[in-house]
């Protein structure tokens, strides 16, 4: 099992989860993150005065998928968060030695479902 986390735009939060729920993702967890990579953070204007935001508003995608399911799930995510512009966002994935359903103790691949 894998865990998988995508740093996406605010913006492209709809597509993705649709994305996964068409590939039958049947869960994850959604947080507010702030960060910023390449783009080194933005400079914006208000009121004609010139600021430097350094920390871009992104969202954090959380969900575990068993090994066979990994890169229908980044496809999935890439596909749905791609815009081709620079801060479009990351995918990481990482093992997941067990995964427990508290409600049931149903353990692995049965609590994934």
């Amino acid at each position: 099992m894998k865990e998988i986390t995508a740093i996406i735009q605010p913006v492209r939060l709809g597509p993705v989860r649709e994305a996964l729920r068409a590939v039958g993702v049947t869960g994850m967890t959604v947080s507010d993150a702030q960060g910023f990579g390449s783009q080194g953070g933005s400079t914006d204007t208000y009121r004609g005065v010139e600021y430097h935001v350094e920390f871009i508003p992104k969202i954090r995608i959380d969900t575990v998928v068993s090994d066979s399911f990994v890169q229908v799930t980044i496809d999935a995510i890439s596909g749905a968060a791609n815009t081709g512009t620079v801060g479009d966002g990351k995918i990481w994935v990482k093992d997941v030695e067990a995964v427990y359903r508290i409600r049931t103790g149903e353990r692995d691949e049965v609590a994934l479902n």
